[in-house]
């Protein structure tokens, strides 16, 4: 059996993976904001919400990035807390904005390791992203320049993942081939079988979880627990 060729370039999802929301996108602060609209809303609904709401974004009518479709999936959010009304929207808009904003999310505490032990072993590293967050201020507010070579978002590009062209672009960005990059990430729909499709690799992520593998035969993905595993896999 032919070898695989050597990693030269890891690729990283940003939300759920590098990032996770503070108080502003839980319960209280999706409650809060629908106070200020007069939308009475029950904090103590937010997970089941949340799930609820999972297949707008799990699997979007078309490919192409909708600032509508993120909407649609807050005021649904919003709708599962039991909230009415005709504010309903405006408020949805209001927290997709917000979602941009960096001072909101919070850096899982092995990024940064984990980036900088990827750096200094010589692999490139970007960052490829569903949101509409400016990547360059993302790296900025996390203390993360000089670690990240190169980064695109589906804002900026066009297209959501798991479509192929945004895995395309990021190559091209860094210069690398398919074959000699790895994404990772928390989405196996989004992320993993979206760059698998391109010939790249792929490494899920699963905090709660965590794991060696997932599926069987030549679909088996490795499934991490934290990044501080996830140089054993390269």
């Amino acid at each position: 059996m032919a070898s695989l060729p050597p990693t030269t370039a890891v690729f990283f999802d940003v939300d759920f993976t590098l990032i996770y929301p503070g108080q502003t996108f839980q319960g209280e602060g999706y409650q809060a904001c629908c106070a200020r609209y007069g939308i009475a809303a029950d904090a103590a609904r937010f997970a089941s919400a949340v799930q609820a709401a999972a297949p707008i974004l799990d699997k979007p009518a078309s490919p192409e990035y909708e600032e509508g479709l993120f909407v649609r999936y807050t005021q649904a959010i919003i709708e599962g807390m039991g909230g009415t009304g005709p504010a309903m929207e405006a408020c949805a808009r209001e927290m997709y904005a917000e979602w941009a904003a960096c001072h909101h999310f919070h850096l899982y505490d092995d990024v940064k390791p984990t980036l900088q032990r990827l750096a200094a072993a010589g692999y490139k590293v970007g960052l490829i992203s569903n949101s509409h967050r400016c990547l360059d201020s993302f790296q900025s507010h996390f203390d993360l320049d000089g670690l990240i070579a190169g980064a695109i978002s589906s804002s900026d590009h066009g297209y959501l993942k798991p479509h192929p062209s945004i895995f395309e672009a990021a190559l091209a960005l860094l210069g690398v081939p398919a074959d000699q990059s790895v994404m990772v990430g928390d989405s196996l729909s989004h992320d993993i079988e979206g760059a698998r499709r391109v010939g790249m690799r792929g490494v899920l992520l699963r905090r709660a979880e965590g794991g060696s593998v997932f599926g069987q035969g030549r679909s088996k993905v490795p499934v991490i627990a934290g990044l501080a595993e996830l140089p054993s896999w390269l």
